[in-house]
């Protein structure tokens, strides 16, 4: 994954984290909201990270092999 990428997810994940953080003293539907929308977008971060990773390997491995 490249580094403005990672910049990006870690950037986004700290601040839906500190929305959630805020959120908790307003609306425990508000908090549960960007709480599940945090888990998220960590999840695609990895999702992410797997599939770049898992496609320059790929191309790497059929090179190699040739």
């Amino acid at each position: 994954m490249s580094k403005g990428l990672s910049l990006w997810f870690a950037c986004s994940s700290v601040a839906l984290l500190m929305v959630t953080a805020i959120s908790m003293s307003y609306s425990a539907w508000l908090a549960i909201l960007f709480g599940i929308l945090s888990i998220l977008n960590m999840g695609a971060g990895f999702i992410v990270k797997a599939r770049r990773r898992r496609a320059e390997g790929g191309s790497a491995a059929s090179s190699a092999s040739s």
